[in-house]
């Protein structure tokens, strides 16, 4: 009988290593990947266009319905938008900064009460612009509020989720003295510097944290309330954790651009305490603990009053019930912080009654639990209660420039 044997190839035999060219690739070669610097403005930028839009569209609707309100209030009597939003009040010592500089601290009510960032801001653009000074204001207004509604949105979105980030951008936008968002007033400025601040200190990022106070300190007096948050989580970051070097930054920053002007303002005036004297004799605004916000007060509900009294009053009070609500939500401390400072500031100085509430529009944390709140409803509630809000803000936005004749 045969078998059969499978015949051995003679590369078999004889094993040899054989070389071959490898085939030229399908695709191209993968670009290198991008720097670390690229990556992360990629990701702003997606966060922007991708998850802050909704929020910043449905905060700038809001505010649209706001002044268009006023707008056809104001054409009935004939009073036109930028004459409204922008030569009003303190609009109206904003433009004249713009326009022509500090006054010296020599008349007794001297416009160096005002803070610089914001008029040189405008006067910059200005000057760039076919604007003019009072177009330039507003229009920078507008952009700060934009982008404070951006980081309204992503602070919300941080702390709890997407949908709460929304909801907290659009309520900041149809508070009863949201129409000061869209007037020539710092209110928009110092909240876009102060929310994207405790932005950056919830995520550890120093050296922004530092430059935002800085600038925030040079934009209204009560940057006070940042300075003390940033500092604060610089010196807890270097004595828990040691950080580097970045935390000493900040803390070094933070209060440079509010102690620069005021020894600005001493310089000029020949008295270190030139603008706490400025703020007390020709403002009529100074410390007194609260006794004079009680009193007032009191008087409101005691008495017949204003519209706007009854308002603000209302705002107070709401405000420190908000305030012992994120106390029970155990709200990160850098907000609560930020938060307290405010409210001591405003209940505790005495004069300006009517501008409390406006005062505490910049502390934004105080609108996290109803934020919250809203989020966690159905949509179709949350839908009513925001557009009834954005309703009363439009009426009382009209009502502090048609009909009420002091400052918002």
């Amino acid at each position: 009988m045969f078998r059969f044997v499978p015949a051995i190839r003679p590369e078999e035999r004889h094993p040899v290593t054989v070389l071959r060219t490898p085939a030229p690739p399908l695709v191209a070669p993968e670009p290198p990947s991008p720097s670390k610097g690229a990556r992360r403005g990629e990701r702003w930028r997606n966060r922007l266009t991708r998850s802050a839009l909704p929020a910043v569209a449905a905060y700038l609707a809001v505010r649209m319905v706001g002044v268009g309100v006023l707008g056809i209030w104001g054409a009935s009597e004939s009073r036109g938008l930028v004459e409204l939003l922008g030569t009003l009040h303190d609009s109206a010592w904003y433009v004249r900064i713009i326009e022509n500089g500090y006054d010296g601290g020599e008349p007794a009510q001297s416009d160096m009460v005002f803070f610089p960032l914001y008029p040189v801001l405008a006067r910059a653009l200005s000057g760039v612009t076919t604007l003019g000074s009072v177009g330039a204001a507003l229009v920078l207004a507008w952009v700060a509020g934009l982008v404070a509604a951006w980081g309204l949105y992503t602070l919300g979105s941080h702390l709890h989720d997407r949908r709460t980030g929304i909801v907290l951008a659009v309520l900041w936008g149809v508070l009863p003295h949201a129409v000061v968002e869209s007037m020539a007033y710092t209110e928009s400025l110092f909240t876009a510097l102060a929310v994207w601040g405790l932005y950056t200190v919830l995520t550890g990022r120093w050296l922004s944290a530092g430059w935002l106070c800085l600038l925030a300190g040079l934009t209204r007096p009560t940057a006070t309330a940042l300075i003390a948050v940033v500092c604060l989580a610089a010196l807890v970051a270097v004595v828990r954790r040691p950080a580097g070097w970045r935390p000493w930054v900040a803390l070094f920053l933070a209060p440079a651009g509010w102690l620069g002007y005021l020894a600005w303002v001493g310089y000029q005036v020949g008295r270190p305490d030139a603008w706490f004297r400025i703020e007390e004799h020709g403002w009529n605004t100074s410390w007194d603990g609260g006794g004079y916000t009680l009193s007032f007060a009191l008087d409101v509900l005691g008495e017949p009053s204003a519209l706007d009294f009854y308002v603000v009053t209302l705002i107070l009070v709401v405000a420190v019930a908000l305030f012992a609500h994120s106390l029970l939500q155990r709200q990160p401390w850098p907000l609560l912080l930020y938060s307290g400072v405010l409210l001591l500031t405003t209940l505790g100085g005495s004069g300006m009654y009517n501008a409390k509430a406006r005062f505490l529009l910049v502390a934004v944390p105080l609108l996290l639990p109803v934020a919250i709140a809203l989020a966690r409803t159905r949509t179709a509630a949350a839908v009513v209660t925001l557009t009834v809000l954005t309703a009363i803000s439009a009426y009382f936005g009209g009502y502090l420039l048609l009909v009420w004749e002091w400052s918002p």
